[in-house]
Formats: structure tokens, C-alpha cells, sequence
């Protein structure tokens, strides 16, 4: 049984919103497509989240059209926080639906990378941005959200990083959400040919309120012996709505490290799914989340492993304020032939009132004999010894619980590969603690 999806905008609303992008015929018919089906679709089922009665599809305006930025000194101070103002090279900044500035050095520009808002490159590079879209990491029909994506897409990025081509410094993009009438349904392409490595590190960042939907996906493609860090900090407003994709699939002995700092104040679904396609390939996540008010969020973590010799790896911990409620469902799946494979992970959650809500589901799916696999998981309430001890030193109650937080946080904060990740969610975790 199917349940009619009422959407405020037509097939000749989308056809015309294409043609006025100057889309390739490909991307038009993909989205009438993906239209079409939506009512065919089952939405998604993150497992112990009732998400029936979310909002995804009731919003007024499809694209908020906003000024691009003349100089980076025109940005706020909170956007001003996440970028090199003087040493910036390769950043995109997008404002609320439109691109509002981009700069890439012209050194990687000689060496053939694309780096690009997603409508420059459906119409510049259509032929290189087909190869990858919605084909190898996520499907137009896998459900109900992603054929909407697809459908209604009104911004994102695409980078594209050659053959044999080692980018040294960090590749940036920041969504910006500034006007409380913006819808995202944002996506971000990251492709890496073979011998190729890259950081990639996005900001989600609200600085208004909002009662928006936010429908993200970002597809990572490795080739062979390709390495990719990708770091991301999202941090949305409370009255957003977000369901958050993050793909990865990797070629033989390939590398991709997400580290994901996931600070949303709304309600949250996040899907993260790396596929270890070629032997010897590697994942390796680290999430780290922090929930106050009344949000409810479910993060599902997934590495399937299909070539030999993989090696996945899952870290999350995660902090539950006042009433909160998070599900951590960690997924490590090892394919039948997969020989030789390792699957680890780990979850952890504290709660830090009586109405917070944490649980931590490691789940393990083998198909074949000579493999490793592991999983730990743990779910609790601040340790009354620890803040004893801290009290009795005269620390106040409040400072001696943004410790222990801090403390809790710090194995997988620390860990994180990208230095400016790990700066941008240190500042985030000590202003939601506080």
C-alpha cells in the first residue's frame, strides 16, 4: 500500500526549473522520472524512528534566490569562523539555493580538476557528471526521499580530482542558511580517478531559524588506489528537518575517512553507507553527535564489504542532553567471497538527564568464514564518581559536567583526521554543552 505524496510543484514546474538551469536532456528526463515514481516508493525505514509523520514534502518555496558574496569580508562572523579569509584557495560557498562564491587555485585548474556548483556542472561538464550521478552510490528508486532528491535537486557541488593528480590542500564547500524560507535539496558529488587523493570538508550552517526541509545527499566515487578524506560539520537549525545521505563506494585498494561532526538542533536522519567494492580497500568513520531540546535523530552507519582483503572501521560517540532521543545503528556487512575481510566498530552514548535517550544497535552481517569482525557498544548516564571528584576540587556542578562531556568526546574528536574538523567541532561541542 502506497500513500500519496502532495507536492507544491508539477512536472512542467520541474521541466521548466531545468531548462532554465540549461540542463543536459539526460538530467531533465531523470528528474520527470524520479517525479513520477515518488508515489510508487516506499519511504525509508530507519530502524526504531517513526518517521511518518515528518516533513518532507510540505514547503512553499523551492529556491531562495540570494546575493552572492563580492569579497569573503562581506560574510558573517559565524561563516568568517569556518574559512581561511586570507589563505583560502579552493572554496565554494553557497547561499541558501545559489552560488555565491568560488575560487580554486590555478594550479589544480592546469592539472584538470573541476571544482564547481552542481547546475555549472550539469551544463559544462555533463558527460563527466552523468558517469557518477545517482548510477554507483545511491539510486533514484531506492526509496520515497531519494526520488524526491532527485526530482527537485536545487543545489550542490561536483568535484572531480584526474588520474595520478595529489591535491595537498584542503578542497571547501559551506551551505549557508540564511533566510528562513529555504528548502535544500542539496547534492554534492566527490570523484576521485585512480592514484588520485583529496580532503574534502563541507559546512552545513544555519544562521537564522527556519521550518524548512533539507534533503541531502553527497555520492563519494574512488578509483583505484584513490584516497579521500572527507570531513563534514553540519550544524542546522532546530526547526529543520533533515534526512542526510553520505555514500561512498571505493575501487581496489582505495581509501576514503570520513570523520562527520553531526550538531543539527532539528530532527535528523542520516544514512551513511561506504561500499569496499575493490580488494584492499579501506573505511574508516568517526561520527561524533551532540542532542539537546527535543530532537529526535537516528544515525545509520553502514560498510558493506565486497572485494577482498577490506578493512572497515566505525567510531561514534555521542552526547544526549535534556530530552533528546538518538538511535545508533552501526552496520558492518562482509559479502559472501569477501575473504579475508575485517569488519570493527564501536558506539558509545551518554545521557546526561533523565529524559535523554541514547541506544547504540551494532549489528554484524557475515557471509563468509575467513574473515575478522568485531563490534563494541555502550550506552550510560554521566558517572556521579566522576563528577564527585571534580566538585569536591571546587568545580561547579556545570563546568564539572562540560568536562566530563569533553572527556567523553575527546577519543574520537582527537582521532579525526582533518585539523580543521576537529577545531570547527570542538567549538561547536563546547557552545551546545554549555
Amino acid at each position: 500500500m502506497t500513500t500519496e505524496t502532495i507536492l507544491p510543484f508539477d512536472k512542467e514546474f520541474i521541466s521548466s526549473f531545468s531548462k532554465e538551469k540549461a540542463e543536459p536532456a539526460w538530467l531533465e528526463e531523470l528528474r520527470l522520472k524520479a517525479l513520477a515514481s515518488i508515489d510508487s516508493l516506499p519511504m525509508p525505514r530507519p530502524d526504531k524512528t517513526k518517521i511518518d509523520k515528518w516533513n518532507f514534502t510540505k514547503f512553499e518555496r523551492h529556491t531562495v534566490e540570494s546575493e552572492p558574496f563580492a569579497s569573503l569580508n562581506d560574510l558573517s562572523e559565524d561563516v568568517k569562523a569556518l574559512v581561511d579569509i586570507e589563505g583560502h584557495k579552493n572554496l565554494y560557498i553557497q547561499r541558501n539555493n545559489t552560488p555565491a562564491y568560488l575560487s580554486l587555485s590555478q594550479d589544480l585548474k592546469d592539472q584538470g580538476v573541476v571544482f564547481t556548483d552542481i547546475f555549472t556542472a550539469a551544463k559544462e561538464h555533463g558527460d563527466l557528471l552523468r558517469r557518477y550521478f545517482m548510477n554507483q552510490a545511491v539510486q533514484v528508486d531506492e526509496h520515497r526521499l531519494t526520488a524526491l532528491h532527485a526530482a527537485l535537486m536545487n543545489g550542490g557541488a561536483f568535484l572531480y580530482i584526474p588520474k595520478n593528480v595529489e591535491v595537498s590542500e584542503p578542497i571547501q564547500a559551506v551551505y549557508l542558511h540564511d533566510n528562513a524560507e529555504t528548502n535544500l535539496f542539496n547534492h554534492v558529488i566527490v570523484a576521485l580517478d585512480d592514484n588520485s587523493s583529496a580532503t574534502y570538508v563541507e559546512n552545513y550552517i544555519s544562521t537564522v531559524d527556519g521550518q524548512g526541509v533539507f534533503n541531502i545527499i553527497s555520492e563519494t566515487i574512488l578509483g583505484a588506489n584513490a584516497r579521500l578524506q572527507y570531513g563534514a560539520v553540519d550544524t542546522l537549525a532546530k526547526g529543520i528537518t533533515t534526512y542526510v545521505n553520505r555514500r561512498g563506494v571505493t575501487g581496489r585498494d582505495a581509501r576514503i575517512d570520513w570523520a562527520l561532526g553531526l550538531m543539527n538542533d532539528g530532527n535528523t536522519i542520516s544514512d551513511n553507507e561506504t561500499k569496499l567494492v575493490g580488494d584492499g580497500s579501506h573505511g574508516d568513520l568517526k561520527t561524533v553527535v551532540v542532542g539537546r531540546g527535543e530532537q529526535i535523530q537516528n544515525f545509520t552507519t553502514k560498510i558493506v564489504h565486497f572485494g577482498k582483503n577490506t578493512e572497515g572501521f566505525i567510531l561514534k560517540h555521542g552526547v544526549m542532553k535534556d530530552s533528546a532521543t538518538s538511535i545508533f545503528n552501526g552496520i558492518g556487512k562482509i559479502e559472501h567471497g569477501a575473504t579475508k575481510s575485517n569488519a570493527e566498530q564501536e558506539s558509545r552514548v551518554l545521557m546526561l538527564s533523565e529524559k535523554a535517550r541514547g541506544d547504540a544497535n551494532p549489528i554484524l552481517l557475515i557471509d563468509e568464514d575467513d574473515v575478522t569482525a568485531g563490534h563494541a557498544a555502550s550506552v550510560g548516564r554521566v558517572d556521579p564518581v566522576q563528577l564527585y571528584y571534580l566538585m569536591s576540587r571546587g568545580v561547579p556542578k556545570a563546568e564539572a559536567e562540560r568536562l566530563v562531556i569533553h572527556g567523553f568526546l575527546a577519543p574520537v574528536v582527537n582521532q579525526l583526521p582533518i585539523e580543521g574538523v576537529k577545531k570547527q567541532l570542538t567549538e561547536v561541542i563546547e557552545r551546545k554543552v554549555r
